[in-house]
């Protein structure tokens, strides 16, 4: 029988106090700060995990023994240290820093406060335990001995769980996923039917049910009986729509969430199997390397000597903890022995035994005390409330005026022209009429609409306020590799001794050179890449290479010259520094199997970190020569070479140790120390080899469109100055000569600071030069002021060269202060925070778990997916003003005046209070919803981006189109068509100003009614015809409308509309109890008319017509365009004059050109010949 862990529940125990972990740093005589070459993980995002060749026996070589038991001091030379500069970072975005998490939010809180009583290491025997009353001190899982727990789950160490096993167990314990949290159905169903203005219609009906019974005695009014009913429907309705729209919302984040499934690697059946995280069982051997999540609860069995974990995520503490072997505290969740599920390894690397799955982890029990979903609004959506706030203080206030009017005058003057149900009645009225209760349906409508839309384009948006910012970006900062370039590096060229030659001759030249064999030696066993068991045997260009895109380049060239596995095979590995962003180098120290007294330090890495640090090199024969200072000069010569022409330069070099002055099981931290002093100096170059990482083939489209679109593309690399410029030019983002970039030198804005530096040109000479293109190194920036940022900020295309992560934080700080909408994207561990920082992260489909953790939008197919996601970033808010101007001026402004005239100037209410329910709750409401659907215009994204701070959703000019334009020719139309019709019924205007209710003579009251009643209808009926010109008018802001796409929504919605109107006018049996009527079918025509005008001066509005002429020519062009689908250039002739205008082309009806019209007397022809008479 399997044996697992029998484990105990975790006591009450406070949330870990994070202890300052002091710092121990490198004697080495370097201190070098450059760069930051992309570090990937070893993996892609947990995917591709590299094991050793001879797994058991690395395995038992490199495992740290002896870790202090105290966290502090845990802290080595591999940590991340902060740049020196001028303005300061928030504290809170200290590296590595708090990443977020998709599966839960932590509240900070509960975090501080955290009491786990509910929390055990899994244990098939616990099943039937309670989990309280076990108490977590009794738990041995961190301080067993490995070799007791790989018994205990019966994995062994060489070949760790059978299939079978874990097929079992997975069975038994589940699926490595956290159990969905409490529906609280009861909680959504209340907040579904009194959210938003739910509350609102539902008092309203209220109301008017009261008005009705009892305070409509002796004659209560069917009207208001069935417009409560009405307002109780749509309350209903309006709750229907909510669980509609969240329960859409949630389909479509749960389906972004499948998108990234987690993969990792363990050890099954003596190989490693590349598995989805939520198939991880306690017993598996994982392996762990950079830039990884952990799926599970481990225990360490081997760390690599500089492996940290940021387990900031459930502590709060920022540091990364040193990983460890042996435990290193009593206390469960302060060992460093143990790795917790959803923590990070921010460096090196590590194995573990998976001890906990699922819900049993540490991390699954806080969620679930923590299951409670964050609410809070996104910033747009804010902005909307706000903007309905003001719509309803406004509401109050002429509620309050229309009560004020009757308690002061006509309670006394006219008491029998409204009476306390009436008064009530109005008050609804104007409260409906006011509020735009499509709004918060429509907003949630299009923002789900357009995070769907982006996911079928491979564009995951963690939350609907991504979708938001992406409108607003006008700098995005990206990473070179594998964002601008395809991270697909092969090895173009070599450097032996003082002979440069192709990587593709060096498999005929191993043989007879025995340099060339020490570069292929060197480049096979200083690797961190491995290839893929599964390909193995297809040929070399075909072969799966697991690790970095860098080091699987070596791997290949190194394989083309040799048998890479014997090569490693012949050496045993002691003791390895894994590369990292600040030291820009990699270490293994390695003795061959068949003499142990022989070390050899091997190193590669940047050349100029390098290049210091030796002192001789080998020949092509093998013999080791000194290297002089001509020497170094030709190598730095030939790194800028190959690094103008894109080229990345790695420098591989050794040195011979004759003994090991501590051991590296019983002192570890004295051993790491004195190794990396000795790779400080005497290193003898082996080889430098050039690779090559194109850049991807739509790149320099994809700058030149968003450049189109009012966004500067930076570049921020760790690759050297040369190499990155070159990139830059292959990918648009430099535009100019490379002589013509500036660099810091060109930042100065003083004569002295020009003179300080040696430079003779004069500051005015040089600050008066062009602000096109500029590059800039990491030891640059660390020398800027303020002023010197703010002319950066004005330069049109920039790189950032030689970067450390602080640069890129500050980098990003520093454009936000100066009010520029920020995007950054990658895909390293080194780009997590300033991912974070951003306003916007983007990050891509294939980088580290922590990039995407950090990240608020991943690009699961290239970097090209990013034009849709800017196209629909911004049509979020260009589709959303168009829904606010749609609905406020007949579902807002033109009911609000019927109800005003009734109560201030006596004249009939010439929109029932029901209609105005009708309007705004059906006729409008579908048509708005419909407009969230709306494509792309033609100018989306040849229009500069929209100020987020300054440009507001709702602003003056869209008041003024509603209001001002819209509804003001809407009410005026209305209100003449409805007393038309009454001044031709004998109901005169003169009778009924300050009337209240007067009858003319000859005239019953029941007459009146009906007259009113159609009056009402007619009123009603040319706000919904008019409306759907307005509908197809906003379709377009910018544009005209017949240069748009059609959005087949809109016919439906209008339909809809059109059939709403019909039932409630044209039934009989509705006319008495709901105040309808038929309308003679001249009123349905006029409607047409004005709605034709008003589509026709919006046209005009838009600068496509500037007269009353030309708005006659635009609507000749409509008629034309319909009967002849002819849209060329149309000359109209008229006192010789020539206007230029747009035009459409016969070939494609939605795309204007520049039409001309001239006006002549005679006949109206096109361009070609046709006559339009």
């Amino acid at each position: 029988m399997e044996r697992t862990p029998t484990s105990d529940s975790l006591a009450a125990a406070k949330s870990p106090a994070a202890e300052t972990i002091s710092e121990i740093k490198s004697p080495a005589t370097d201190s070098v700060a450059f760069g930051d070459d992309v570090e990937r993980q070893q993996i892609g995002r947990g995917r591709n995990l590299t094991f050793a060749s001879d797994l058991n026996d690395r395995l038992m070589r490199t495992t740290s023994r002896s870790r202090s038991r105290s966290r502090r001091g845990s802290m080595d030379s591999m940590s991340i240290h902060t740049a020196g500069r001028r303005r300061s970072v928030d504290p809170s975005l200290a590296l590595p820093p708090q990443f977020r998490t998709l599966s839960f939010n932590i509240d900070e809180s509960k975090r501080k406060s955290f009491n786990i009583k509910d929390t055990i290491p899994h244990s098939e025997k616990s099943k039937k335990a309670k989990p309280a009353e076990i108490e977590f001190s009794n738990v041995d899982n961190h301080t067993a001995s490995i070799d007791t727990l790989l018994a205990r789950f019966s994995s062994p160490r060489a070949s760790g769980l059978t299939s079978t096993q874990a097929q079992q167990k997975l069975k038994e314990v589940g699926p490595n996923m956290p159990s969905k949290p409490p529906s609280r159905w009861f909680q959504k169903t209340i907040s579904y039917l009194f959210g938003g203005f739910g509350s609102i219609l539902f008092i309203a009906g209220i109301l008017v049910f009261i008005a009705w019974q009892p305070l409509g005695q002796p004659n209560p009014q069917v009207a208001n009986l069935a417009l409560a009913i009405v307002l109780e429907i749509v309350w209903v309705v309006q709750a229907f729509f909510s669980w509609w729209q969240d329960f859409s919302s949630s389909r479509v984040m749960a389906s972004i969430s499948t998108m990234l499934p987690e993969q990792c690697i363990v050890l099954r059946d003596g190989q490693q199997k590349q598995i989805e995280g939520r198939e991880v069982v306690p017993g598996d051997i994982l392996r762990i390397t950079l830039g990884n999540k952990l799926p599970a609860d481990v225990r360490f069995i081997e760390v690599s000597s500089d492996a940290r974990f940021d387990r900031s995520i459930l502590t709060g503490e920022t540091v990364p903890l040193l990983g460890s072997v042996d435990s290193t505290d009593d206390n469960y969740l302060e060992t460093a022995c143990i790795g917790m599920a959803g923590t990070h390894c921010v460096s090196g690397s590590a194995w573990g035994l998976v001890l906990d799955t699922g819900d049993r982890t540490v991390f699954g029990r806080i969620a679930k005390l923590t299951s409670t979903p964050k609410g809070g609004l996104t910033p747009l959506q804010r902005e909307i409330y706000i903007f309905v706030g003001i719509i309803v203080c406004l509401m109050l206030t002429m509620v309050l005026v229309v009560i004020g009017v009757w308690a002061g005058y006509l309670r006394y003057q006219h008491p029998d022209w409204i009476n306390v149900p009436t008064l009530i009645v109005s008050c609804v009225s104007v409260a409906v009429a006011f509020i735009p209760e499509g709004l918060p349906i429509a907003v949630t409508a299009s923002l789900t609409i357009t995070a769907n839309i982006m996911r079928k384009n491979k564009i995951l948006c963690k939350s609907l306020k991504t979708v938001e910012t992406l409108g607003a970006v006008n700098v995005i900062c990206s990473d070179k590799t594998g964002t601008l370039t395809r991270n697909q590096m092969s090895v173009t060229d070599y450097l032996i001794g003082k002979t440069t030659k192709l990587a593709v001759d060096a498999p005929g030249l191993h043989d007879t050179s025995k340099g060339l064999k020490e570069l292929a030696t060197l480049s096979s066993i200083c690797n961190a890449a491995e290839f893929d068991a599964t390909t193995i045997n297809a040929p070399l260009a075909d072969r799966k290479i697991n690790g970095d895109a860098t080091d699987s380049a070596i791997l290949r060239f190194a394989e083309s010259m040799t048998v890479v596995s014997a090569v490693r095979n012949a050496w045993r590995s002691i003791f390895k520094v894994a590369f990292n962003s600040k030291n820009k180098f990699a270490i293994e120290l390695v003795q061959p199997n068949e003499d142990e007294k022989e070390t050899v330090l091997m190193i590669k890495g940047a050349p100029d970190v390098l290049i210091t640090r030796c002192s001789s090199y080998l020949d092509e024969n093998g013999s080791v020569e000194p290297l002089t200072e001509a020497g170094r000069k030709e190598i730095e010569a030939l790194k800028d070479h190959w690094s103008s022409q894109g080229k990345r330069v790695i420098l591989l070099a050794k040195r011979r140790l004759e003994t090991l002055t501590f051991d590296p099981v019983e002192q570890p931290r004295e051993f790491e120390r004195d190794i990396m002093s000795r790779a400080s100096s005497e290193l003898t170059i082996v080889g430098l080899v050039a690779i090559v990482d194109p850049p991807r083939a739509e790149i320099p489209e994809v700058v030149r469109t968003l450049r189109g679109a009012g966004i500067r593309v930076f570049m921020v690399t760790g690759d050297f100055r040369l190499t990155a410029s070159a990139i830059a030019a292959d990918c648009g983002i430099f535009t100019v000569p490379h002589s013509q970039v500036h660099d810091v030198t060109n930042l100065a804005f003083d004569d002295d600071y020009l003179e300080s530096a040696g430079i003779k040109e004069t500051a005015s000479s040089i600050n008066s030069s062009s602000t096109k293109s500029l590059v800039l190194s990491g030891s640059d920036l660390d020398t800027l002021d303020d002023h010197q940022w703010d002319k950066i900020c004005k330069y049109d295309e920039i790189v950032f060269a030689r970067t450390t992560p602080e640069h890129k934080l500050r980098i990003v700080n520093e454009l936000q202060h100066r009010d520029l909408t920020v995007g950054m994207t990658g895909d390293g561990v080194n780009d997590a925070p300033s991912l974070k920082q951003a306003d916007i992260g983007i990050a891509m489909g294939s980088g580290s778990d922590i990039a995407i953790e950090a990240s608020d939008m991943v690009l699961l197919d290239s970097f090209a997916a990013i034009i849709e996601a800017v196209r629909y970033g911004r049509v979020v808010n260009d589709n959303l003003k168009k829904t606010i101007c749609y609905l406020l001026p007949a579902g807002s402004f033109s009911e609000f005046w019927p109800v005003i005239t009734n109560v201030v100037f006596g004249l009939p209410q010439v929109l029932s209070s029901f209609l105005m329910i009708i309007i705004c709750c059906f006729t409008d409401c579908a048509a708005a919803t419909a407009l969230a659907y709306e494509k792309p215009e033609a100018d989306v994204l040849t229009r500069p981006p929209r100020n987020a701070k300054k440009d507001r959703l709702v602003d003056f000019k869209l008041i003024f189109q509603a209001y001002g334009f819209v509804g003001l020719i809407e009410t005026l139309t209305s209100f003449a068509m409805a007393y038309w019709y009454c001044q031709k019924q004998g109901l005169y205007f003169s009778v009924q100003w300050f009337g209240f209710g007067a009858l003319p003579t000859g005239m019953s009251a029941d007459t009146q009614t009906n007259i009113l009643n159609t009056a009402s209808s007619i009123y009603f009926v040319n706000l919904v015809v008019m409306q759907w010109f307005n509908l197809f008018a906003l379709r377009t802001r910018r544009r005209s409308v017949l240069a748009h796409s059609m959005n087949w929504y809109l016919v439906p919605a209008v339909i809809f509309a059109l059939l709403i109107a019909i039932f409630f006018l044209y039934v009989p049996n509705f006319h008495d109890s709901l105040g309808t009527s038929t309308v003679p079918v001249e009123y349905w025509f006029l409607p047409m008319g004005f709605g034709m005008g008003l589509l026709l001066l919006d046209e005009d509005k838009l600068g496509e017509a500037e007269n009353i002429t030309d708005v006659l020519v635009l609507a000749i062009q409509v008629t034309a365009a319909l009967e002849s689908q002819l849209y060329r250039a149309t000359s109209f002739p008229w006192s010789g004059t020539s206007r230029t205008r747009t035009s459409y082309n016969e070939e494609d009806p939605c795309i204007r050109l520049d039409l001309l019209v001239e006006l002549h007397p005679g006949t109206l022809q096109t361009s070609n010949g046709v006559s339009l008479r």
